[in-house]
């Protein structure tokens, strides 16, 4: 193939065809800061994983009663003597800047843009008083409404007696608190999912599950149903190092009483409710500290086998805790000297492992989803007509639903033999949109302003589909998929007949965000040096 610059893209319009993503059969989510670690931007982690995750857990607080608030409990307590993680007034995590007297300029909300723009949806676990009036759950759901399916985890590990909101309240009122939480989400923000996180089954032969005649009221309004579970644990850190002299800070579970203990959690989840009830593992890991790197990942390893193995497919996906952390619950372990440098752990390589198995993982599939199928009234097999034409589509409608529900478009790619230079260029009115691309089995972020993504790492990454097609050292064809999350991170008033060519409900921009895609990039392939 010339080296000279081609005018045209060197991909066939005509080979045009939909794509959409379609779920994993148990999705694998990842934290990103909390009380051990600091937040991590999705640029740094989508390189570092190379492809994004389903959503991002965020950990956040809201006690705006306090005379301290909205200082972090750490920082505006330096002097306290502390006996663990959780001896402040209220609970040491990111605070939540939101609500009725604050506003969305700050955290949580930068992270959650910065999240939904990345391809990510966002799980937000939220630490509240629960002597909170209605108005602030209001204001809280009104104001997490334009962040697309978020799901909202409130007053986690509820059964536990560390959070700040069990020493204000009692288990049945952390219960009715909860309810009310998601009596006020459903009404003000439907499409947000609540979760609740217990405790479940602590020992295989008890009846019940840890206090769960306190928490009847909250198992029956949740959307979704958890339980944290750890295979190992060392609850003492920061405050001592687990070691051979260290009693009663630590422990080791073991992977199959983890497994049965959650399972029969879920199981029990659904005879309260009457009815099948997602369930997910809104925390999981195994401790470092105590397992050491090797069994950490061996332990993490066999967990997700035994999912895989078990044919009554009971869990909905699980939260890796965490990405990058202080201890030894991170992919990276946080640089002492520098909080903003990671130090990558052998459970990075197994991570990426996980999380490119089918099973784990969306998938990329021709045509349109069932939903954008049914919208156009077509088959879903090709693009419907652009707006008042009668000929095949210049430009698409993408359509962002979340990481598992959306429409894009694939441009085949050929290749005489593995290449030098891969590149697409974005420009005129593609310059300012908001893209994810995946090539070659690695995603690509293009940001608005980006003008042009160097496609060629997916050839530097072994094992990915590119790298072994460039191996083989024949002509191939390789698609570039490209999705349009929100620009801004947040679901805006859309221009449903510009983008789509009907008017759709006005409560589809909660759940939808639409990008009309006016022309294709420019693709600059290159087999050979340049000189």
């Amino acid at each position: 193939m010339s080296s000279k610059p081609r005018k045209k893209t060197d991909a066939d319009e005509k080979k045009i065809y939909p794509v959409h993503l379609t779920p994993a059969k148990c999705r694998i989510d990842l934290g990103d800061g909390s009380e051990r670690g600091e937040y991590v931007n999705q640029d740094y982690i989508l390189q570092v994983l190379g492809k994004p995750m389903h959503a991002i857990n965020l950990m956040y607080c809201y006690y705006p009663k306090d005379e301290t608030w909205p200082l972090r409990a750490s920082k505006a307590y330096p002097d306290r003597e502390i006996t663990f993680a959780w001896d402040y007034p209220y609970d040491d995590y990111f605070p939540y800047l939101g609500g009725l007297h604050g506003n969305r300029d700050g955290e949580p909300f930068t992270c959650m843009r910065d999240v939904r723009r990345h391809g990510q949806e966002v799980v937000l676990t939220l630490t509240m008083d629960p002597t909170l009036p209605e108005e602030e759950i209001v204001q809280i759901a009104r104001e997490l409404r334009p962040f697309g399916r978020l799901l909202v985890r409130i007053n986690h590990e509820a059964t536990g007696s560390w959070f700040s909101f069990n020493k204000r309240a009692s288990y049945e009122e952390v219960s009715d608190f909860f309810a009310k939480c998601c009596e006020v989400f459903h009404r003000e923000a439907p499409h947000i999912k609540v979760i609740l996180c217990l405790d479940g089954y602590k020992d295989p032969k008890a009846k019940k599950m840890e206090k769960e005649d306190s928490f009847l009221s909250a198992i029956a309004a949740a959307d979704i149903v958890s339980v944290d579970r750890y295979l190992a644990l060392h609850w003492g850190w920061p405050l001592d190092v687990a070691d051979k002299d260290t009693k009663g800070s630590y422990t080791r579970y073991g992977t199959e009483t983890i497994y049965t203990l959650t399972k029969k959690s879920a199981k029990r989840y659904n005879e309260l409710r009457g009815k099948k009830t997602p369930m997910v593992l809104s925390e999981l890991n195994a401790d470092g500290d105590v397992t050491g790197p090797y069994d950490q990942v061996r332990m993490m390893e066999d967990f997700c086998g035994m999912l895989k193995a078990d044919p009554d497919k009971w869990l909905n996906g699980f939260t890796f805790y965490q990405f990058r952390d202080r201890g030894h619950l991170g992919l990276e372990m946080e640089d002492p000297n520098n909080p903003n440098v990671g130090i990558p752990c052998p459970m990075l390589d197994a991570f990426r492992g996980l999380i490119a198995d089918p099973y784990f993982s969306a998938s990329v599939k021709a045509g349109l989803s069932r939903s954008s199928a049914k919208q156009y009234g077509t088959d879903g097999k090709a693009f419907p007509k652009a707006p008042g034409s009668k000929a095949a589509p210049k430009s698409y409608s993408l359509r962002w639903g979340d990481s598992e529900d959306a429409d894009g478009i694939a441009m085949p790619l050929s290749f005489d033999k593995a290449p030098h230079f891969c590149e697409a260029y974005f420009e005129g009115d593609l310059k300012d949109l908001n893209l994810m691309l995946e090539f070659g089995g690695v995603w690509f972020y293009k940001a608005p302003g980006t003008e042009v993504v160097d496609l060629m790492p997916a050839f530097f990454r072994a094992g990915s589909k590119a790298h072994k097609k460039a191996k083989t050292g024949r002509a191939f064809e390789l698609p570039l998929h490209i999705f349009a999350p929100p620009a801004t991170g947040e679901n805006e008033v859309p221009a449903p007949e510009a983008v789509t060519g009907r008017t759709l409900p006005e409560d589809d921009r909660w759940i939808n965000s639409y990008t009309l895609l006016t022309s294709l990039p420019r693709i600059r392939i290159r087999t050979s040096p340049i000189m």
